[in-house]
């Protein structure tokens, strides 16, 4: 299981890594950027296949997923005072994304780049990261949890 967990991992890290995802940042993309997408990314997985998996199932992936942001956090070189605060600031982030995500569908373009908006830097007038975010819900929707449990995926959408 924990096998399937890394991969999806991976699969989610590869995703944030799309270099057309930062193209509309108002600034240069940081590390809290990628995250921020990161978040994004992990939220709409959840929501789409939130059924698919046991409670505890998905328990042990969010805490999977958590610890892994965590490494990375501690790989940069902060403290271990810091690397909590900023996960339980991380964590909190989380869950306001998922939170704003499950109304995803019933929002227009300006209400969802606004939403984005809220957590990140982006233009005003940005609808590329919005479609991206669209196509990737549909492209989750139409697909099963098992796509994203074997090895890194070539997604293209």
């Amino acid at each position: 299981m924990k096998n399937d967990f890394l991969n999806i991992y991976n699969n989610l890290i590869k995703l944030t890594r799309n270099k057309d995802l930062y193209l509309d940042l108002k600034n240069n993309d940081t590390f809290s950027d990628r995250l921020i997408i990161l978040l994004f990314h992990f939220g709409f997985f959840l929501k789409v296949y939130k059924d698919e998996k046991p409670k505890k199932e998905a328990q042990k992936l969010f805490d999977f997923i958590i610890r892994q942001i965590e490494l990375s956090i501690r790989e940069i070189g902060y403290g271990d005072v810091s690397v909590n605060k900023k996960m339980k600031d991380y964590v909190n982030l989380f869950y306001s994304i998922i939170e704003k995500i499950e109304i995803w569908q019933s929002l227009n373009k300006l209400q969802k780049i606004d939403l984005i908006a809220g957590f990140m830097n982006i233009q005003a007038d940005s609808d590329l990261i919005i479609t991206y975010f669209d196509k990737y819900n549909e492209f989750l929707s139409k697909n099963s949890l098992k796509l994203f449990t074997k090895d890194i995926l070539e997604i293209k959408f």
